[in-house]
């Protein structure tokens, strides 16, 4: 308990550091809250005023009424002007906030080292985003627009009140402390759940993403029965949580509308006894009357308002949590510059879970222009050879360097602008055929961007489209193939002195792959390749063929020497024609 009321506070806080941001608007905020509640309290005043005009039968000083009733117009209006101006206040501050909550946490995505990320699902992290920053919006719009003005209420009443009557005001702070007590007792059990009602919605949202970003799978494999039980498994939970949640927060209001209430009919009995005492007016009961109503509503107003703040920072800390994950270790202030290519590596080990050796001693010299393969079973580590080469991941020892410099002392950004990266996995964003093609290098001109992607073989496909290279297009727009040919068009474009090719062709028809191995071959002339292929036919001319296993090169050598060798390699490549065969 004192561990979530801890981490309740330090969300709290930091939640506050963001709204101080917005100092002017926070003061205009308070004010108007200020002005409103006294404009408010005042016209009580006016009435019972009123009232006491009417002295009896036949014997209404109409004149004062009157004037009374003009006065409470006149204030009414500028109650509600006040008021208005508050609320639009209010939600340029909560808007302003969430706004900077979410711009902060896409900019620390960007940072956020890809551990991370592989062990979140994207759907999760998409709902500390948008759903959770929804969520703490709506609570400090309700916070703002409640929290304030119910404080400002309670003391601006007392003062009202004490003007009235002392011994019924202190009454009324005599029994005020039975609302604190339900609510605080209620709120400490609210917070929990909550907390994991968002992150069931976390979960809920991952599995939804899940399952329609791979419906073809689903239903390939008849996997909906299975898939609509595991949803009703998490949508239950989702259920119980929130039940759990709305219980405990709806007790809150009608628990101190009970209390208040009862203060209500003390105030009420207490003021008629001092009416037949003279020591107050029907005038002036009606007035503490309406002040003890006014007194007692920021207590239910604030009960909610807690309710709502304990969904709010529970979204809120499941954000902090993501924006205080550690990012990546800092970038040096040196650059690279233009490769040559010749990379080195040396007794590079490397592994995800440190209690699982996956990369262990690996050693490689790469001259500049040289092809290199990279060949051997599914998780030998090919892939996350790749990952350290363009440092998605740092190493665990030993040392990559390019040209003679570690890759750990220079900028990534300008490590990776020497690297094409061609991935199995095709990734477009909605813009024109432009937009993606000229990502590497935005400043293309149309003769190049043609160029390229004649040599890529994309131009044929490209020129076919409604408005050519401007035509705009989604990821639901093209084939697979189309976007592959898209993304080597990429790399056509920027000619970086290395290139990666992770199973680039592996979409493409076997006749484009002819033409698109064409391509690469004038392409990767005097460039630094490492060509990562599980169909060996496409190696054949690589300089160097590396064959892994378990995170070690086994054997390495041209196609004809490894065939020669008839190692593992040569079993490999034969395994391929067997099943023709």
């Amino acid at each position: 308990m004192n561990t979530n009321k801890r981490k309740t506070k330090g969300t709290l806080m930091k939640v506050l550091n963001y709204i101080g941001r917005y100092r002017l608007l926070l003061l205009v905020s308070v004010i108007l809250a200020a002005l409103t509640v006294i404009l408010q309290l005042y016209i009580p005043n006016l009435f019972g005023d009123a009232i006491d005009a009417i002295v009896g039968k036949n014997a209404v000083d109409f004149a004062t009424v009157s004037l009374y009733l003009k006065d409470i117009l006149v204030w009414l209006c500028l109650c509600s002007i006040a008021t208005w101006v508050m609320n639009i206040v209010n939600n340029r501050l909560a808007y302003r906030v969430v706004q900077d909550l979410r711009g902060q946490a896409i900019r620390h995505i960007q940072v956020l080292p890809l551990s991370y990320l592989d062990a979140h699902s994207s759907g999760d992290i998409v709902s500390r985003v948008i759903a959770d920053a929804d969520q703490l919006s709506d609570g400090l719009l309700l916070g703002f627009s409640s929290l304030f003005s119910g404080v400002v209420t309670i003391v601006v009443t007392l003062i009202f009140m004490f003007r009235r009557s002392v011994s019924i005001t202190l009454l009324v702070i005599v029994l005020t402390p039975l609302s604190f007590f339900v609510a605080r007792f209620i709120s400490t059990h609210s917070y929990k759940m909550f907390r994991k009602q968002s992150e069931t919605r976390g979960a809920q949202t991952a599995l939804i993403e899940e399952m329609i970003g791979q419906q073809k799978v689903v239903r390939a494999f008849g996997y909906e029965s299975t898939a609509s039980k595991r949803f009703d498994s998490v949508n239950k939970d989702l259920e119980d949580c929130s039940w759990k949640a709305t219980f405990y927060s709806s007790l809150t209001n009608p628990a101190t509308r009970f209390v208040n209430s009862v203060i209500y009919a003390v105030v009420a009995l207490t003021g008629s006894l001092q009416i037949l005492n003279g020591n107050l007016t029907v005038g002036g009961l009606s007035v503490l009357l309406s002040y003890a109503n006014q007194y007692t509503k920021p207590f239910n107003d604030i009960s909610s308002v807690v309710t709502e703040l304990q969904n709010a920072l529970a979204c809120a800390s499941r954000i902090f949590e993501l924006l205080e994950t550690a990012p990546e270790s800092a970038d040096p202030k040196e650059t690279l510059g233009d490769a040559k290519g010749a990379i080195d590596i040396e007794d590079v080990a490397f592994s995800y879970d440190k209690e699982k050796h996956l990369i262990e001693h690996f050693n490689l010299h790469a001259k500049p222009g040289m092809n290199i393969a990279l060949v051997g079973p599914t998780g030998c580590g090919k892939t996350t050879f790749i990952n350290l080469l363009m440092r998605f991941y740092d190493v665990d020892a030993g040392s990559i360097k390019v040209d003679g410099t570690d890759i750990r002392s220079v900028s990534r950004k300008s490590l990776r602008k020497n690297y094409g990266m061609v991935l199995q996995e095709t990734w477009l964003r909605n813009d024109t055929v432009r937009g993606n093609i000229t990502i590497g290098k935005p400043d293309a001109t149309d003769d190049e961007i043609i160029e390229a992607a004649k040599a890529a073989h994309s131009w044929e496909f490209i020129r076919r489209l409604p408005k050519g290279l401007d035509t705009t297009i989604t990821d639901e727009d093209l084939s697979q193939g189309q976007k592959q040919l898209l993304c080597i068009t990429r790399v056509m474009l920027c000619l970086p002195p290395m290139l990666i090719l992770d199973e680039a062709t592996s979409n493409i028809d076997t006749r484009t792959e002819v033409q698109i191995q064409d391509a690469f071959h004038r392409l990767m002339q005097g460039r630094t390749s490492f060509i990562v292929a599980h169909r060996l036919s496409t190696i054949r001319s690589a300089d160097v063929i590396l064959v892994m296993k378990d995170g070690r090169i086994i054997e390495q050598g041209t196609h004809d020497e490894l065939l020669k060798k008839g190692g593992f390699y040569s079993t490999l490549y034969n395994s391929q024609f067997q099943g023709a065969d």
